[in-house]
C-alpha cells in the first residue's frame, strides 16, 4: 500500500512537471537571479554521491545569508524537477532527457557545499566533504571527464526542466515512465474492481 501512494505521488509530479515543461523549457528566462557556476560531467557525478550530506548540513546552517538561501533553494527546486535524480541514467548518460537539469541542480549543490566553507559553523564539516570529494575524483578517475552540459552555467531565476520530448529516444528513461504507466494503469483498473464491489 505504501509503495502504490508513493507510486501515485511520482505520477502525479509527472503529470504536473509534464505540464510545466509545456510553459518553457531548458535553461532560457530571465537573467535577475544568482548565477550558478558550471559543474563537469565528472564533477557531477562524484557530487550526486555526497548530495545528502552536503543538503543536510546546509539545512542545519545557522548564520546564512541571502545568496547562500537562494542557492540551497534553487538546488532543491531543481532536484524536484528532476524527479529528484531517480532516473536512470540522469547524472551519468549525457544522452538522457534529464542529464541538464541534473547537472543544474548539482552545480548548485556544489555552490552550496564551498559557500559552506566561508561559514564560521560549518566550515570545518563542509571542508571535509570537500576534501572527500576530492580524493573520490582522483580515485574513480572523473577529474576531466566533460559532456554537451560541462561549460554551461545556471541562473537561479532560471529552472531548467527536463527535455520531454527525447524521452522516447532514450531507452532507459522511456523503460522507466514505460513501467511507471503500466502500475498506475494496473492501480487505476484495480481501484476501480475495488469500488464496485
Amino acid at each position: 500500500m505504501k509503495n502504490g501512494l508513493h507510486l501515485l505521488c511520482f505520477g502525479l509530479a509527472l503529470l504536473l512537471a509534464a505540464n510545466a515543461s509545456a510553459h518553457g523549457g531548458g535553461g532560457e528566462g530571465s537573467r535577475a537571479g544568482l548565477p550558478v557556476p558550471e559543474i563537469s560531467h565528472g564533477e557531477m557525478a562524484v557530487i550526486a554521491d555526497y548530495r545528502d550530506r552536503v543538503m543536510d548540513l546546509a539545512a542545519s546552517a545557522v548564520d546564512t545569508n541571502e545568496p547562500f538561501r537562494r542557492v540551497l533553494n534553487y538546488a532543491e527546486i531543481q532536484y524536484s524537477y528532476c524527479l529528484w535524480g531517480r532516473v536512470p541514467g540522469s547524472v551519468t548518460d549525457e544522452q538522457s532527457p534529464f542529464n541538464e537539469c541534473a547537472h543544474a541542480y548539482l552545480a548548485a549543490t556544489k555552490a552550496v557545499l564551498l559557500a559552506m566553507r566561508d561559514m564560521p559553523r560549518e566550515a570545518v564539516a563542509a571542508g571535509e566533504i570537500a576534501s572527500a570529494v576530492d580524493v573520490d575524483m582522483v580515485r574513480r578517475g572523473l577529474s576531466l571527464v566533460t559532456c554537451r552540459f560541462s561549460g554551461e552555467g545556471f541562473n537561479t531565476a532560471d529552472v531548467v526542466r527536463p527535455r520531454w520530448g527525447e524521452i522516447p529516444l532514450h531507452p532507459a528513461s522511456m523503460a522507466l515512465f514505460t513501467a511507471l504507466a503500466a502500475i498506475l494503469a494496473a492501480g487505476f483498473f484495480a481501484g476501480r474492481r475495488f469500488l464496485r464491489v
